[in-house]
């Protein structure tokens, strides 16, 4: 399989060069902007590949309610660019969405066929991408992931939601973490290997992916801190407190029953893959 990875330099990006391996045409900003539509034809024109991974996108979720251009821009409008490229050379195109498509008002998981409906512009920016990959009509796997955390998290953000609380625990600073928003944590190497198996299974269509279990940010952060063995105490407080540029869904937790019976096995509880990440000893069972 040839693979061509965009936003390679992102924590899903490098983790999914971690899996494929040194073979995988790796591109981040530096090599690409995907905005560019012209330099991503002419790219992958170029490579051939059989499968383009698009890894990139914006995610900076407050400050696209004041730049929705610019999310616009690269959730949407480039990925009619990757689409069409895609397609002209026969390569599946996996793209990669978000739980913030719905509005948080369900009270059980979110099940691929549930209608979208985003409360803020970041996820309408990402809805939009769905949409054009669904209307390009190319063969395609779209997968919706939440809470992504890894190593080196991401750049874009200063690093993970987990590597922040674990910055400001050490230097001391005062920990408030909202505790209405319920979710499933998902660790970037878990994410990418979901996704290999997904093609290699040749799924198309949207699935859910996100490792099992669910949290609110206050019971990732208490997490985060107990296994990183940092007794730091951590206030609870409310979304309206917070008082952040963009509503949040207050509930976004997704089905992976349809991931379990494509490749299996759902991914193992999220607090596991968190105990990796912070380098404790912890199985890699389901």
């Amino acid at each position: 399989m040839k693979a061509l990875v965009t936003g390679a330099g992102g924590q899903l990006g490098r983790a999914l060069v971690a899996r494929l391996g040194a073979s995988t045409h790796a591109l981040d900003h530096g090599d690409l902007d995907v905005t560019d539509a012209a330099a991503v034809s002419a790219v992958v024109q170029s490579v051939r590949p059989d499968v383009l991974i698009n890894a990139t996108a914006y995610n900076k979720v407050d400050a696209a309610e004041s730049e929705p251009e610019a999310a616009f821009a690269v959730n949407a409008t480039a990925v009619l660019g990757l689409a069409l490229a895609a397609q002209r050379v026969g390569a599946l195109l996996v793209h990669v969405s978000t739980d913030y498509v719905f509005d948080g008002t369900a009270s059980r998981p979110y099940v691929e066929g549930d209608a979208p409906r985003p409360i803020n512009a970041y996820g309408h920016s990402k809805r939009a991408g769905e949409v054009i990959v669904e209307t390009v009509g190319a063969p395609a796997l779209l997968v919706r992931t939440s809470g992504v955390f890894g190593p080196g998290g991401s750049r874009a953000k200063g690093g993970s939601f987990v590597d922040r609380i674990l910055e400001r625990a050490r230097s001391g600073a005062a920990l408030r973490v909202v505790d209405d928003q319920r979710f499933a944590p998902t660790y970037a190497p878990d994410l990418a290997g979901a996704l290999v198996a997904l093609i290699e299974g040749k799924a198309t269509g949207i699935v859910h992916v996100a490792n099992e279990g669910t949290c609110s940010w206050h019971e990732l952060a208490v997490a985060a801190l107990e296994l990183a063995g940092l007794p730091a105490a951590v206030d609870r407080i409310s979304s309206s407190e917070l008082a952040a540029p963009a509503r949040r869904p207050a509930y976004s937790v997704l089905s992976t029953a349809r991931f379990a019976e494509r490749t299996g096995a759902p991914l193992r509880p999220w607090r596991a893959a968190l105990a990796e990440m912070l380098g404790e000893r912890a199985p890699r069972g389901v």
